[in-house]
């Protein structure tokens, strides 16, 4: 089939270097560059797999704007594939096309439509995720879904792990649902009324720990899934710094919420509404990652100091 991919995030480039594969890619539309971290711009993972294939490569600040839609549409394509774009495509450009649009979403859909998919499947605590091939319509993820394939959440699972296995377990779907398409026998089910939950775009504000209003539990999910972006920021000692790795301490601490009860090597254990919560790696502002033991070391040094 001919085809025109939509994606930006590193999610989609798997599902791109399948298209490319199995189908003629047109072109490849992903947002436009923006600023990053320290002036440098932000990465766009999919931009740099359509240059390194060898595809025709488009970045309108709005893919909904007139001229762009027809300008897409003059591609003639037989499919648009969207994988972790991030803008909402108008029905002026998933509707024309003979088979429409395809979506490549990271969750078990009706839950968790939206942005985040995966962190918010962390952070309630889900069992298990997946990957669903859907079918675009004008709302939210609403579309009937060809397929979908479920995966375990582990106890150890980060967003960035998840994010790695079911791109490429939607890239692996993709391909086939693409293949029943192009055959005629794909069958899109319409989803269940029942069961919708919603997954927002993540704000710096979901990463603040409140160690008085959240469990040990609750913080060991929020650091597992809030990599990268927005992280996890927590004050220790008085001081607030971005928590790297950790996890749920084996005992119940006796100590007020924020407090340190424990010192184990160059981790510390930091008690929470319920549980305690082992903190093993941070960075503090301006500073490079470290044990946490290290950065109180440091810290009561210069205090000695004065």
């Amino acid at each position: 089939m001919r085809l025109v991919f939509c994606g930006t995030a590193l999610f989609a480039v798997p599902s791109l270097r399948a298209c490319a594969a199995h189908h003629v890619v047109a072109a490849v539309v992903t947002r436009a560059d923006r600023a990053g971290s320290r002036g440098r711009p932000a990465p766009r993972p999919v931009a740099d797999a359509a240059r390194e294939l060898g595809l025709d490569l488009l970045t309108p600040a709005r893919i909904g704007a007139p001229e762009m839609v027809a300008d897409l549409l003059a591609l003639s394509p037989d499919c648009l594939v969207v994988a972790a774009y991030g803008q909402i495509l108008p029905s002026a450009l998933i509707d024309p096309p003979p088979h429409g649009a395809v979506n490549v979403h990271g969750s078990l859909l009706p839950r968790w439509r939206g942005a985040s998919p995966i962190a918010h499947a962390i952070l309630a605590g889900d069992s298990e995720t997946g990957v669903s091939i859907m079918r675009m319509e004008a709302g939210l993820d609403t579309g009937p879904v060809y397929s979908t394939v479920r995966v375990p959440i582990h106890g150890s699972a980060t967003t960035p792990m998840l994010t790695a296995t079911l791109a490429d377990l939607g890239a692996s779907e993709l391909v086939a649902v693409l293949a029943a398409i192009e055959g005629g026998t794909a069958v899109a089910t319409p989803q269940p009324e029942e069961g919708v939950t919603y997954a927002p775009r993540l704000t710096r504000s979901d990463g603040v720990v409140d160690w008085v209003g959240r469990s040990a539990i609750e913080v060991d999910r929020m650091v597992r899934a809030l990599q990268p972006w927005p992280g996890v920021l927590a004050p220790i000692d008085g001081v607030d710094v971005q928590v790297q790795a950790g996890g749920v301490a084996d005992f119940d601490p006796d100590g007020a919420p924020g407090t340190i009860v424990l010192r184990d090597g160059e981790s510390v254990v930091m008690a929470a509404r319920s549980g305690g919560y082992r903190i093993d790696l941070i960075t503090p502002a301006g500073k490079r990652a470290m044990t946490p033991a290290a950065f109180l070391r440091g810290r009561h040094s210069r205090e000695a100091n004065r």
